[in-house]
């Protein structure tokens, strides 16, 4: 016990000295009956990154990075995205049920760039998983070898990305990917149901191990994301099982605001907290996407399997970035639009 409390000492030690400027988002997973797999993530951010939601077909040639020497793939799937400053993917699901979702880690650590490998930006890396695995365990196997170079490009907003990435597929399997002293480490497990922001995923089930013991007498209270992420796995342990697709998907909402940031005014002590402007679910059984703006009225969906994104279909936005308002099932108003993302340089290598 009084080794647990020690580290748990240096975890919030370590956080408070950090003088890094970050922003907070959580993401969970829920497991119901019958194979109901419910994901949901909120995105907490100190301004307006101008979402869209894109519907990207497979067949799609794609480069990893604006940088010489980029991965280069074709998708194998197709996917409903979010695209944060018309640059980046930042969560989403594809055609086969695997949903990505990227998050802030200030301590992110990339290494610095080896010669002998290619490059992928962090901006494309949801996107790259999307597009190639259907399943964690496909995904897993695959990017663990450490093949790339992952680097970042500056933000809109003149910060350079530091994330993290989660991922889950229809039969609940979860694996979260971080870059900890310049390599690639990767945590597997059906059972790794929440990721915040800091500390890295490792101290963060240290953390969380200390407050299972209380078993639900009181919680941790605050925005931050240590206690944001002890908060929601109690929640996501303690929820109702269901086979009830709608109530399933009313309770990924439901836990998903219970771990949301209300508006505030910015608090420059606290650079880990920042208000949720958006939050989505998603249900991994039906392939559908469902999306919550925080200034908005409505929850809205997108069923994947209306939007037919087989190879040849074209590339298609749904608006969001000018306060465009949408309720109910939205796969009708998506437009065709040109590729946000860096396309591929004729003439060379294809994954």
């Amino acid at each position: 016990m009084k080794k647990l409390q020690n580290v748990i000492l240096l975890v919030l030690s370590s956080m408070i000295l950090s003088p890094t400027t970050v922003e907070a988002c959580t993401r969970l997973t829920y497991n119901g009956l019958e194979n109901i797999v419910v994901t949901g993530r909120s995105m907490d951010w100190v301004e307006d990154i101008k979402t869209d939601l894109w519907a990207l077909p497979a067949g799609i040639t794609k480069a990893g990075s604006s940088e010489p020497n980029s991965v280069q793939w074709t998708s194998k799937y197709g996917s409903v995205i979010a695209c944060g400053y018309n640059i980046a993917t930042t969560d989403g699901i594809n055609t086969e049920g695997l949903n990505a979702n990227l998050l802030y880690l200030a301590t992110s650590d990339y290494g610095k760039p080896k010669a002998n490998r290619q490059n992928i930006s962090v901006l494309s890396w949801a996107q790259y998983f999307l597009d190639n695995y259907a399943t964690v365990k496909e995904a897993v196997e695959d990017f663990s070898q450490d093949k790339f170079n992952m680097t970042a490009q500056l933000l809109p907003n003149g910060e350079y990305p530091a994330v993290h990435l989660a991922i889950t597929d229809p039969t609940g399997d979860n694996a979260i990917f971080e870059y900890v002293d310049g390599k690639l480490v990767v945590y597997q497990n059906k059972e790794y149901t929440v990721m915040t922001n800091e500390p890295n995923f490792d101290k963060q089930l240290t953390l969380n191990e200390y407050w299972q013991r209380l078993n639900g007498a009181f919680l941790p209270g605050t925005s931050e994301p240590d206690d944001r992420f002890v908060r929601t796995s109690y929640y996501v342990n303690n929820a109702p099982k269901t086979a009830d697709e709608q109530y399933s998907v009313a309770i990924g909402f439901s836990l998903i605001r219970s771990a949301s940031v209300p508006f505030s005014k910015q608090v420059s002590e606290k650079p880990n907290v920042a208000a949720t402007i958006w939050r989505s679910v998603s249900d991994l059984k039906q392939k559908v996407y469902y999306f919550e703006s925080t200034d908005r009225p409505n929850v809205f969906w997108v069923d994947i399997s209306k939007l037919h994104l087989q190879k040849g279909m074209p590339i298609k936005k749904l608006p969001l970035a000018n306060n465009e308002i949408y309720a109910g099932d939205t796969s009708q108003y998506f437009i065709p639009s040109k590729p946000f993302f860096q396309e591929a340089t004729p003439n060379k290598s294809v994954q």
